[in-house]
């Protein structure tokens, strides 16, 4: 930043010196008998010379002037795209369940990316002439007060009809960049339903609305270029009404003497170069104005709070053993929407429970609160005595692996899809995870074996596969505490029961939490608890049974 404004007032001072060698020239060339004047055509090559060397030195002051600052600009946008990219990592499940994906994903890239493209192109040419307006306004007070009067007057005429346009542009382009979140929106949700598209034949309706959505974002895009067009227009004619006015008068000034034909081209030159950030600033006003909605946009994602986050006290768990409680725990969806109420439940380390219960009973919520992905309203979940809000959060989900029905793969390779449960792991620990996954085989079997690359979410894998290299990751991870959210549900014969030979080694000697909707899936633990609409109806044993309703 430093050494791009440096290069910017050098280019500034090149920029004031240009005309003067032109004054030089026309002044020796209008006196009566200048071919008889000695010395003439040494002044005439020192004067090209000149604007040679002063046409260099600009170039070269504005090429790095702009290298320099528009590095800095996409630096920084760079470093704003990690944070922003990092905070949206931090949000709640409960956020990115009511978010658009595809609209964070054009926040996150065409946002930010229009941001860095008028830093870039439009605010660093800008700050340029800014500063050469303020040196040339000078020179001109000092070369003619009056002349210089009429350019200073034609500035606040274009301040006004500049600001009045610019909030109606603004508003425009922010609905203009909320119709093209609303797109990515529904493009990432139809793209990532394809299977569901096609099978209902959705494509017409799916087609239908986007178009809809797509001709509004249309039109809003007319109405932003229509009125940046007439801001520019406007400040032609205002130029040109100033121009003329410099020009009459400045005419009249060489006439009576006041000022030499050579005085009056410098004047004309810096008048030129004066308008010119009035013309930039009516040509980028609407790539600033959408590049302001953009920047809306990107404050509105990091100025949303992190609800799940460490506490001021917070402490960074012991290896658990695995012995967990539930105090009279109440949670919610959001919105008042209670999920669970006054659940009590003591699971001794090592446990298998199995959780049963009916869609929308709040098995799935048991799981999040696990995971500390939301926290209840009231009472508290324990971990070996430790309250899991006293804790940090990398080192209590450190602890915890979870295995779901849809399993999430990365598009990555194999390797590094189990890696993904220990980062340190080494290609020893993680062959050997997948071989107690049961996975190993099919694995080498794949084209490249472990450095196979996979589609996005895995889906050039069969579900069992999936699952066993879910399993694989989980077993990498080595928690204490695991959690099983339907981890065999939807799955074939063969495939549910390579499944359920891996979980066995995964959960052996670990407190587990096997979710799911059928009672004969969680028939081998040692506990199983029942929920209906968010309450702990009843626990079996394996030596008995109990009503807690």
């Amino acid at each position: 930043m430093t050494g791009g404004f440096l290069a910017l007032l050098g280019e500034v001072a090149f920029r004031l010196l240009e005309p003067w060698p032109l004054k030089v020239v026309v002044d020796a060339i209008v006196k009566p008998n200048a071919r008889s004047q000695p010395g003439v055509l040494r002044v005439l090559l020192l004067a090209a010379i000149a604007i040679i060397v002063v046409a260099a030195f600009r170039a070269l002051s504005s090429y790095l002037m702009t290298v320099a600052l528009s590095l800095a600009g996409s630096r920084a946008m760079t470093r704003v795209r990690r944070d922003v990219y990092d905070h949206m990592l931090s949000l709640s499940v409960r956020y990115h369940g009511k978010a658009k994906t595809g609209d964070l994903v054009n926040r996150l890239t065409g946002d930010i990316s229009r941001l860095t493209d008028v830093a870039v192109s439009a605010v660093v040419p800008l700050a340029g002439n800014v500063v050469t307006l303020i040196g040339m306004t000078v020179v001109m007070i000092w070369l003619d007060p009056m002349l210089a009067l009429i350019v200073v007057a034609a500035f606040p005429v274009f301040l006004m009809t500049s600001a009045r346009d610019g909030r109606r542009i603004t508003s425009a382009a922010r609905v203009q960049r909320r119709r093209e979140g609303d797109l990515a929106g529904t493009v990432s949700e139809s793209l990532g339903a394809i299977t569901v598209v096609h099978a209902y034949g959705l494509e017409q309706e799916l087609g239908n609305r986007f178009a809809s959505n797509n001709n509004r974002s249309l039109r809003e895009g007319a109405k932003t270029t229509r009125l940046s067009a007439g801001l520019e227009r406007r400040t032609d004619l205002l130029i040109g009404a100033a121009t003329a006015a410099v020009v009459f008068a400045g005419g009249s000034q060489v006439l009576s003497g006041h000022l030499t034909p050579g005085e009056l081209i410098v004047f004309v030159t810096y008048l030129k170069g004066a308008f010119k950030p009035m013309r930039d600033m009516a040509k980028y006003t609407g790539r600033i104005a959408k590049a302001a909605a953009s920047g809306e946009r990107i404050v509105d994602v990091l100025t949303t709070d992190v609800d799940i986050r460490d506490l001021p006290h917070a402490k960074p768990a012991p290896r658990f053993a695995g012995h967990v409680q539930f105090d009279d725990v109440t949670a919610a969806y959001g919105a008042g929407r209670v999920a669970l109420k006054g659940v009590t439940l003591d699971v001794p380390a090592g446990s298998t429970v199995g959780v049963v219960g009916e869609s929308g009973a709040g098995k799935s919520t048991l799981a999040s609160l696990l995971l500390r992905l939301q926290d209840p309203v009231s009472g508290r979940v324990l971990v070996d005595g430790h309250d899991m809000r006293d804790l940090t959060l990398a080192s209590l989900r450190s602890q915890v692996a979870i295995v779901l029905q849809e399993s999430v793969l990365f598009a990555t390779d194999v390797r590094e899809n189990i890696r993904f449960g220990s980062a340190t792991a080494s290609d020893e620990e993680v062959e050997h995870a997948a071989r107690l996954a049961r996975a190993d085989e099919f694995i080498r079997a794949l084209p490249d074996g472990y450095d196979s690359e996979l589609g996005e979410r895995g889906a050039t894998l069969s579900g069992g596969q999936r699952q066993r290299i879910a399993i694989a990751r989980a077993m990498l991870r080595d928690a204490p505490i695991v959690v099983l959210d339907e981890a065999t549900a939807g799955l074939d014969g063969d495939s549910e029961r390579e499944v359920r030979a891996a979980l066995e080694r995964l959960c052996a000697d670990r407190t587990t939490f096997v979710i799911s909707h059928d009672p004969e899936a969680v028939r081998h633990c040692d506990v199983v608890v029942r929920l209906q609409q968010g309450r702990l109806r009843a626990i079996s044993t394996r030596t008995g049974h109990a009503d807690v309703g």
